[in-house]
């Protein structure tokens, strides 16, 4: 049980302030249905007013594994060219944690008959701390010292762009542009490595008619930040009667990767309630029974929505 406990510590001491890593914002499986997270152009893309909460609990079985929260709001304007939004991201890694409270705009321009192109930009705050079981723990100040870093306040803003159709789509964004180095006590000393890095994200998707009643929507998701490896997202889901995904998911990069299964229903016009799974094929795999990820999306509907269903 003690190495147990040792490796569990190790583990997450590791992701949380191991040199070799930077602070990203938290992976999703259904990353597809909260784009307004990563890209702020996806702000009012849905044509209403679109709610979205999502839990993930990962690497269940492992004390102190990640955990995230996410809740987002966005709609378009009355002109319908202009988007608004705000996200609410808490993350929890380890011992350290993240609060980020982002607001978004976008703009909307016609450049086909049915293709728009949106252009978005995101400010906001991201709060960080660290939990105070580690810094009052004299078995773990043997080995690592934490200056006055719990709790911090830092600025952000990012960019994205967004193009589609009612079929395809394509985003590009930068979430956070600045980097933030949480490392740093009062007197500028660097005691441990903890930083927030630009990320990059190229996301696509396709949905193709099978038949009357069956559609296949493969997606992708390309996640690069300075000072990791670069992550790839791949899924692929079938729709049944315009009421139930069912699909795969897969995620790899140099050094880890996982693969899952996703279950979308849409119980009403308003309401989708969604379940994903995750099997990690990493070295941790032993000691975690995978990852857990509850989506809820509610819209409300107006009699002038848009003609055809949303399928991202």
């Amino acid at each position: 049980m003690k190495k147990f406990i040792k490796f569990n510590l190790i583990v997450l001491v590791l992701l949380s302030f191991g040199s070799t890593f930077a602070q990203q914002l938290p992976q999703f499986t259904q990353y597809m249905y909260n784009t307004i997270s990563i890209n702020p152009a996806y702000a009012g893309s849905r044509e209403t007013l679109s709610l979205v909460g999502l839990h993930r609990s990962q690497w269940v079985g492992i004390q102190g594994g990640p955990t995230t929260q996410t809740f987002s709001i966005h709609t378009p304007l009355s002109n319908e060219k202009v988007g608004l939004g705000l996200s609410f991201i808490r993350d929890e890694l380890g011992y350290e944690n993240f609060s980020y409270v982002y607001g978004d705009f976008s703009y909307t321009i016609q450049v086909g008959v049915e293709t728009k192109l949106a252009f978005g930009l995101k400010g906001g705050i991201t709060h960080y701390s660290l939990d105070q079981e580690l810094l009052t723990d004299p078995s773990v100040m043997e080995d690592l010292y934490f200056n006055d870093v719990s709790n911090r306040l830092s600025p952000n803003f990012g960019a994205g762009a967004y193009l589609h159709t009612n079929k395809w789509y394509v985003g590009l964004s930068a979430p956070r542009i600045l980097n933030t180095d949480y490392n740093k006590s009062q007197n500028g000393q660097i005691d441990y490595v903890s930083a927030e890095r630009v990320s990059y994200y190229l996301t696509g998707g396709y949905v193709f008619n099978i038949s009357e009643l069956t559609k296949f929507k493969p997606a992708f998701m390309v996640k690069a930040t300075n000072g990791a490896p670069i992550s790839y997202d791949l899924t692929a889901n079938f729709l049944f009667n315009e009421k139930f995904w069912l699909g795969g998911a897969y995620r790899f990069n140099e050094s880890a990767g996982a693969f899952g299964a996703i279950a979308d229903f849409q119980v009403s016009n308003s309401l989708r309630i969604g379940y994903a799974y995750e099997h990690p094929i990493s070295d941790i795999r032993p000691y975690s029974s995978g990852t857990h990820e509850v989506l809820l999306m509610y819209e409300i509907l107006k009699s002038k929505r848009i003609k055809s269903p949303r399928y991202f």
